[in-house]
């Protein structure tokens, strides 16, 4: 196998902004194993980097992500697939990579192209999918025999809920940048070619809030949404994580308001 030193783009800003790409533009940014190492070696990264805020992930060439590499899986033997991965455990590697995170911080996809298979499940990585207009979404292995290893049972569901989900997995249909807005899978549909430029107004939009409450906020919906025991369980997180930002960052941001800062609903 042929090493592609580029085949995952890191980009960090003076802004808070970072940006990763994946460009293996022969094989529609599918995702080999070692473009999975760098993808999540990637992640870690931002994560680490207390500088930055939010991240706009998305794929290089006109396309997003074609999901794994087949063409690279059918030639290799069972044995020197990934021999590093196995059962969840700790944040650890999956097959496509950052698909065992829930990643720290804010995430924004910015989807052209095809986002299909594993690269679904890497979309929806993403606190929010600007896509445009012409992208496509899709269970596409579903044609092929390959099941869902990448979050895509967990996170879908979540995203655009059960019905929804189980018809995007049952069938394996294409479904259009119109439809996943309908559905809550996109957030955001653009003219072609204007994702990044999209996703990054956002995120500039995004390091401009006081960062402590937004990434509580944040946390408590993921805590909601996959790990709370109940209701109870939900609304105990949201407190005890939010109360001592209010007394920090609240009541800063009240004075602020208190003398006039957000009125009339600007920001």
């Amino acid at each position: 196998m042929n090493e592609e030193p580029s085949a995952v783009i890191y980009e960090s800003s003076p802004t808070g902004i970072t940006t990763i790409s994946i460009n293996r533009a022969a094989r529609r940014n599918a995702v080999n194993p070692a473009t999975a190492r760098k993808l999540y070696d990637a992640f870690i990264r931002f994560e680490d980097d207390p500088t930055q805020k939010v991240c706009v992930f998305h794929g290089e060439n006109g396309t997003f992500c074609a999901g794994a590499d087949l063409q690279e899986l059918a030639k290799s033997k069972a044995s020197s697939r990934i021999p590093e991965l196995g059962q969840v455990s700790n944040r650890n590697l999956g097959p496509m990579g950052p698909s065992r995170l829930q990643v720290k911080k804010p995430v924004i996809c910015a989807i052209a192209g095809y986002a299909v298979a594993g690269g679904l499940e890497l979309s929806l990585l993403g606190d929010m999918r600007v896509v445009e207009e012409d992208a496509i979404f899709g269970v596409f292995c579903r044609r092929f025999g390959v099941p869902l290893i990448d979050g895509g049972t967990v996170r879908l569901q979540a995203i655009v809920g059960l019905g929804r989900a189980m018809d995007m997995i049952l069938t394996g249909r294409a479904v259009s940048a119109q439809e996943a807005l309908s559905m809550g899978l996109a957030n955001r549909v653009v003219p072609r070619g204007k994702a990044v430029e999209e996703a990054t107004r956002i995120a500039e939009m995004l390091i401009k809030f006081p960062q402590a409450c937004m990434n509580s906020d944040r946390n408590s919906c993921y805590f909601a949404a996959y790990e709370a025991n109940g209701f109870d369980d939900a609304l105990g997180y949201e407190y005890s994580h939010g109360i001592g930002i209010v007394e920090d960052e609240g009541l800063d941001g009240a004075k602020r308001f208190a003398a006039g800062q957000g009125r009339a609903g600007k920001l």
